[in-house]
């Protein structure tokens, strides 16, 4: 029978500790619902005795009907004091979740230097609070803080406070890593004699990443008989942060055959790191495995070539099984395999056998050697391979534009753009003002062409990043300029490269609004409306 593994996420708790990453109760309840459609075992919701949203959160999840168990976390009850009088451990108690993690320290160092008492106390402190909490009918998970640092200090304490806590009805015996120092060889050896000794308990694996070994490290733990890992959402945590359940998941079910979430789930994986990230606010890292954006991603044109006739020459796994896709790259790596993939993947008609892919193929090499870079701009590649293909109308006629930035004492840059240009045969000349350069180019555009495309209304930039090319050249050097654009529907990203960074935003700018209206018609002139105020400071 397929051995199933219990996955805890504490996203919630441990993963708020992560540098810039704070959680509004309103956040914690998004979140929760989607690990809950993941089909995670284990919710832990953050210390329900330590702060109000913490609290507010485990007030309002009781209404959510989640299937996931609710884990409140806190610690033991203070030295020299009784588990009945502890405030924490009562609003655990009275919290609403059906089970509590508790955190003790395994490490008689830690005993002697942050607690200030005796190991006998420890073991007491941890022995109460476990038996406080069973008591009142909860599932108790024992975090044993340090172990293994612990363990290798004095195997024989250690081994005390798993035993301490698994007599006062512990229902698991979870080893933590806390600083994140300990190699998988390690891992492994110290669980399976752990498992010789207290057969009858269950054990879980709790690792940090400060090695770069925390996913490791959990793996090296389920094969030594570990049947929980906790981790985090993207790997978020604390310092160098958690095991990465996006990676331990997979690895678990689709390389080990063990049974974490439910099958059909596991194609959620992707989407639920993005939405993570997004609530998070953290940029994800392309490169991320199984569910970054460049997870699946092949830029060489000899990698592309295997891989249109079998995907297995460059993928570990179907992209799909974790709801990724395979993603061509276009570049100047690009051979003709990457251009025809990419075509067809955007549905852009082109012969591989005609001159217009030749084309194409020398002037998008041409331009990556004057600094454009369409791997993230896949807007402006689409207009290059429709413009192959002769499917892009011309909207409007540019004519030229001018800029005025004013600073006055005391008050705030002001920026106006001037724009002329020509559409449908008439010319046109708008002003826009803006809080700065990129956003007044925006307003001035944006009021022409209302005029004829209604549609516009509904886009808006949302990103805006400049690089340098070459700072040898320092403020005379070349700029990349990548603009991320959206509306109700959509998310695109166009680029210009220029030694202005003015031209450089303004040819992104016009690509994302010629993105944005590919296969419209112009309307009857309507009356203009006032453009809303940009979202960016250019």
């Amino acid at each position: 029978m397929t051995r199933s593994i219990s996955i805890f996420d504490t996203t919630l708790r441990d993963g708020t500790q992560g540098e810039g990453i704070s959680l509004s109760a309103d956040d914690k309840l998004k979140i929760a619902v989607k690990l809950d459609e993941l089909g995670v075992h284990y919710i832990e919701g953050g210390n329900p005795g330590s702060n109000g949203k913490d609290i507010e959160f485990f007030r309002r999840v009781q209404t959510l009907g989640l299937r996931a168990k609710i884990v409140a976390f806190g610690s033991t009850r203070r030295k020299g004091a009784s588990a009945e009088g502890d405030e924490n451990l009562r609003r655990i108690a009275e919290s609403g979740a059906q089970a509590a993690s508790l955190v003790g320290k395994a490490w008689d160092f830690h005993v002697h230097t942050a607690l200030q008492t005796t190991l006998e106390e420890n073991l007491a402190m941890i022995a109460d609070s476990i038996s406080y909490l069973k008591k009142r009918g909860l599932e108790v998970l024992f975090d044993a803080e340090h172990f293994f640092d612990g363990y290798k200090n004095n195997a024989d304490y250690a081994l005390s406070v798993l035993r301490a806590a698994a007599d006062a009805g512990a229902d698991w015996l979870v080893l933590c890593d806390t600083n994140g120092g300990t190699m998988p060889g390690e891992i492994g050896a110290i669980l399976s004699s752990l498992i010789d000794k207290m057969p009858d308990s269950r054990f879980g694996i709790h690792t940090h990443n400060d090695c770069e070994l925390a996913v490791a490290n959990a793996l090296s733990a389920v094969g030594a008989g570990a049947l929980q890992v906790q981790g985090t959402i993207n790997g978020y945590g604390e310092r160098c942060g958690n095991a990465n359940l996006c990676s331990v998941i997979p690895n678990l079910q689709l390389k080990l055959g063990l049974e974490c979430i439910p099958g059909d789930r596991l194609a959620q994986l992707s989407s639920v790191a993005r939405y993570v990230g997004e609530i998070a606010n953290v940029h994800m890292p392309a490169g991320q495995p199984y569910v970054g954006a460049a997870a699946f991603a092949h830029k060489g044109g000899i990698h592309v070539s295997a891989i249109l006739r079998d995907s297995r020459t460059y993928e570990h796994i179907a992209p799909e099984l974790v709801g990724n896709k395979q993603r061509v790259l276009v570049s100047e790596l690009a051979g003709q395999s990457n251009l025809i993939s990419k075509a067809a993947e955007l549905g852009v008609t082109l012969d591989p056998k005609s001159p217009q892919a030749s084309e194409t193929i020398g002037r998008i090499k041409e331009l990556e050697h004057q600094g454009y870079q369409f791997e993230g701009a896949d807007a402006s590649l689409e207009l290059l391979l429709r413009e192959a293909g002769g499917e892009v109308r011309e909207l409007f006629v540019f004519e030229s534009f001018k800029m005025l930035v004013e600073k006055s004492a005391g008050r705030p840059v002001v920026s106006e753009a001037f724009v002329k240009l020509r559409v449908g045969g008439e010319s046109l000349y708008t002003a826009g003002e803006g809080n700065g350069p990129v956003n007044a180019l925006d307003n001035a555009l944006r009021k022409a062409l209302l005029q004829y495309y209604p549609q516009l209304t509904d886009m808006h930039l949302s990103d805006y990043k400049v690089r340098v090319l070459d700072d040898n050249e320092a403020t005379a050097s070349k700029v990349r300029v990548l603009i991320e654009s959206r509306n109700t529907e959509n998310t695109w990203s166009t680029v210009g490269v220029s030694g202005n960074v003015i031209e450089a935003s303004w040819e992104a700018l016009v690509d994302s609004m010629r993105y944005a209206l590919l296969g419209q018609e112009p309307a009857v002139p309507a009356a203009v409306s006032e453009p809303r105020p940009g979202l960016l400071n250019h």
